[in-house]
């Protein structure tokens, strides 16, 4: 029984670090870490992938987890696994930012329904484009992507080596083109509705008794779905791009993280 249990703690405190940081990369990650995916099912997946992911994280002095560096460690693993998540999330808040924004031009903000993803309320565009983010997401592999990604963290930031704040720095920075990107994709919805208002302007200033903004809402709705259409179509490749820049930007700070190579 003792041989046991020396053969296994071994084992247990090597599968820990590694789960800590997977888990918390699912917890945050796209599609993976939303309301409908259970955190038991989460933790049997992360345990999973930290046994697969055991050859890669392997380093010379094991930390003990019940002391103070194995709690320093710990939260160490859960920053680093919780920011590449957050940094794969960026592409999904593009989307759901498209969709409130087509929603106030268009007029569906006012109507709310149940999202089962994240179990809030929010409007019927924002859940349509969440839908179609998340068939994008599994058609380019993005389940597999985020293995890799963190395999190849496990290169770059070692256990117990730290990270380098430049990679909470880079990510905190890239906040703002979440908003830039989203304003771009919604800028053909905003100034189709924006045109047709303002002719209703005009012919309500000519004609005042004709109460054509009575039908101006109605046809503000039909020429936003029309924009929306068009829009919709250039989604996936939009998030293709994107997801590609942030990957971009992690192989960076990887490369910087372990000396120019990962």
């Amino acid at each position: 029984m003792l041989e046991v249990s020396n053969l296994l703690l071994p084992l247990i405190s090597a599968l820990w670090w590694p789960f800590c940081r997977i888990m918390a990369m699912l917890s945050t990650a796209p599609v993976i870490g939303e309301g409908p995916v259970p955190v038991p099912v989460r933790a049997l997946l992360a345990l999973v992938l930290a046994f697969l992911m055991l050859p890669m994280t392997k380093v010379a002095v094991m930390p003990d987890p019940f002391s103070l560096a194995g709690v320093v460690a710990m939260i160490e693993q859960a920053v680093i696994g919780g920011v590449i998540g957050l940094a794969l999330q960026l592409t999904m808040a593009v989307v759901s930012m498209l969709g409130f924004l087509a929603s106030s031009q268009i007029g569906f903000s006012m109507a709310q329904m149940n999202d089962p993803v994240n179990g809030q309320q929010s409007d019927v565009i924002s859940g349509l484009l969440g839908l179609v983010a998340m068939l994008v997401f599994f058609a380019i592999d993005g389940h597999l992507v985020l293995a890799g990604v963190m395999g190849q963290s496990f290169r770059a930031w070692p256990v117990g080596g730290g990270y380098g704040p430049m990679l909470l720095e880079t990510v905190a920075l890239n906040v703002g083109w979440v908003f830039s990107a989203a304003i771009l994709l919604a800028l053909p919805i905003v100034f189709s509705t924006l045109v047709v208002q303002i002719g209703f302007g005009f012919l309500n200033r000519v004609a005042p008794s004709l109460n054509l903004f009575s039908l101006g809402f109605s046809l503000v709705t039909i020429f936003g779905l029309m924009m929306l259409v068009q829009v919709v179509r250039f989604v996936p490749e939009h998030y293709v791009q994107m997801t590609n820049q942030v990957l971009e930007m992690l192989q960076q700070q990887m490369a910087i993280a372990h000396g120019g190579r990962v």
